[in-house]
């Protein structure tokens, strides 16, 4: 069974900077892309960055761009997400996501693209 399990949420200042990390079992992920997406009360989930496997190729949503690290070590199926400079806009509840196939291009940004997704880790930024 495919699991996903993200760690590294909380509550940080405004300016402040958090760690997300998600690790993947069940099987291994290194071929296909991994992501991020976060979904705050009431909107529909939102991309922030997403990496392909091998040459590391990542995409980030203009909102994070500059801000927002992706990183993926495919020996230990971990993914994890490097946030600086948090503004309280971007609190949200966080999730890993994998793909099952391979993507390119705005496929990337897609949730429906993906097959696995984590429970979701609470991120508060206060002001």
């Amino acid at each position: 069974q495919v699991q996903l399990v993200e760690s590294g949420g909380g509550l940080v200042q405004t300016g402040g900077s958090l760690r997300l990390s998600c690790t993947a079992s069940g099987r291994a992920f290194s071929r296909y892309p991994m992501g991020w997406f976060r979904q705050g009360p009431g909107m529909e989930r939102e991309f922030l960055a997403a990496i392909t496997r091998a040459e590391g190729h990542a995409d980030y949503a203009d909102s994070v761009k500059g801000r927002f690290t992706i990183s993926r070590d495919d020996y230990k199926n971990t993914v994890t997400l490097q946030m600086n400079s948090l503004k309280p806009e971007d609190t949200a509840v966080y999730y890993c996501a994998a793909a099952s196939f391979f993507l390119i291009g705005n496929a990337l940004s897609r949730p429906a693209s993906y097959a696995h997704w984590g429970q979701g880790t609470q991120v508060t930024v206060s002001s």
